[in-house]
């Protein structure tokens, strides 16, 4: 049986830097369009090639298949390539090289803002999508209900979507994907954006879907659902595929090499994202008593400290550290904001420390370290995934405790008692 996503050979190149000019000044524009047309021509000749100053390449010479009634997870930090893989095969970009076949209808999921139109309710939006699907009005109108049901936005329905706050959005946008029922569904990571107990809900009609034989590729962080729900996976890293094959291999592989990866120190050579005007270059853990460690033991302060080198003043900037486990489930994120301590950039190294206090991980625990920075409008500075890594272990007072990793990640003090 021919695959239901054939791709081959892609890759996607960007020009950084360039701004477009004036609809007006035909002369100008012409003569961009030609330098443009002749640059790209350079670039197929050597697709892949090492990057100038101003060309970069999100996507390297990916091929792969998917199968018919197939779930593959696309794994990777932030960074590597996965959204932009995604919007090529959704089509909502086209590659700079390379070719794509799908044998089925299409439906996409990627980030808030997308395939809705703004200005329509989120009523007509559900019939807008179902045209573009290809559906006549009966079919979408016979599942008109459940995607109402399931979006549990039915009091907004007639309001433009405009107006829709991130999680209506995405509830909207999920319900009508996956319950207009494209043969295959494409999903970038955005179901982040709801609560959890949509998330499971989300979670579960996936799985409903690949049990009635959908096509479905799908971005996910979550080192524990990737294995349960997909059959294969496929791991990229700057833009490259390192490993395609059956989902708990190449899920262990991602893990390791985070592990390999995550030492405690320089950080000038980590994969990060972020426009670079400052950036993480250091990050040390102490214990409560300002010494350093390598192993955390809990109920103990757990202590952050971070160097950032800024190329220039920058007010109002908020800092976050956050704790994860290492199949990625948050456990903790700090603030400044949340504190009300005000941060704001020199030119230069300067250092700040965060103090997490009484720390309940339960031991046999390994916990990772991500390092964020952004200015007051949301401009992303700098994101460093698994700048730490450490393993949690238990003292004398903590003998007791289970270390194994099914009883949970955090501890807290309980008793029972008989009430009869």
């Amino acid at each position: 049986m021919p695959p239901a996503i054939r791709v081959q050979n892609i890759f996607k190149c960007f020009t950084l830097g360039r701004t477009g000019l004036p609809l007006s000044n035909i002369t100008e524009r012409t003569g961009m369009m030609a330098r443009d047309t002749l640059r790209k021509v350079k670039q197929l000749l050597r697709p892949g090639g090492p990057a100038t100053d101003n060309v970069y390449w999100a996507v390297k010479d990916v091929t792969f298949d998917v199968n018919p009634g197939e779930v593959v997870g696309l794994l990777g930090r932030n960074g590597a390539g996965k959204s932009t893989l995604l919007k090529v095969l959704s089509r909502v970009t086209v590659p700079t090289s390379g070719t794509i076949e799908f044998r089925g209808r299409l439906g996409s999921l990627l980030e808030v803002g997308t395939g809705f139109h703004p200005e329509l309710t989120g009523r007509e939006n559900i019939f807008l999508s179902g045209s573009i699907l290809g559906m006549r009005r009966r079919e979408i109108l016979a599942k008109y209900d459940r995607i109402v049901e399931f979006s549990e936005i039915g009091r907004h329905l007639d309001t433009p979507v405009k107006r829709y706050s991130s999680g209506q959005y995405v509830r909207l946008a999920f319900a009508i994907a996956a319950y207009l029922e494209p043969e295959i569904l494409i999903v970038d990571e955005v179901l982040a954006v709801g609560d959890a107990t949509f998330q499971r809900k989300c979670i579960d009609r996936m799985a409903e879907l690949a049990k009635q034989g959908s096509t479905i590729l799908f971005v996910s962080h979550n080192m524990q659902l990737v294995p349960r729900l997909c059959h294969r996976a496929v791991y990229l890293d700057k833009g490259e595929v390192q490993s395609i094959g059956p989902s708990a291999e190449v899920t262990q592989l991602y893990m390791d090499r985070m592990l390999k990866e995550s030492l405690a120190g320089d950080l000038l050579d980590k994969p990060r994202t972020g426009d670079g005007r400052a950036r993480f270059i250091h990050c040390g853990v102490l214990d409560g008593e300002g010494r350093a460690v390598s192993v955390f033991t809990t109920g103990n302060d757990l202590v952050v400290r971070i160097e950032i080198d800024s190329s220039a003043a920058i007010p109002d900037v908020t800092l976050s550290t956050i704790v994860q486990t290492l199949h990625g489930t948050r456990i903790i994120s700090t603030w400044t904001r949340e504190v009300n301590f005000d941060v704001a950039l020199q030119p230069g190294v300067q250092t700040y420390e965060c103090r997490l206090k009484n720390v309940p991980i339960r031991p046999g625990q390994t916990i990772l370290l991500n390092l964020w920075m952004a200015t007051a409008n949301g401009t992303l500075l700098d994101n460093v995934e698994n700048a730490v890594v450490l393993d949690v272990l238990g003292d004398e007072s903590h003998a007791h405790l289970s270390t194994s990793q099914d009883h949970g990640v955090v501890y807290c003090e309980y008793d029972w008692k008989r009430l009869g």
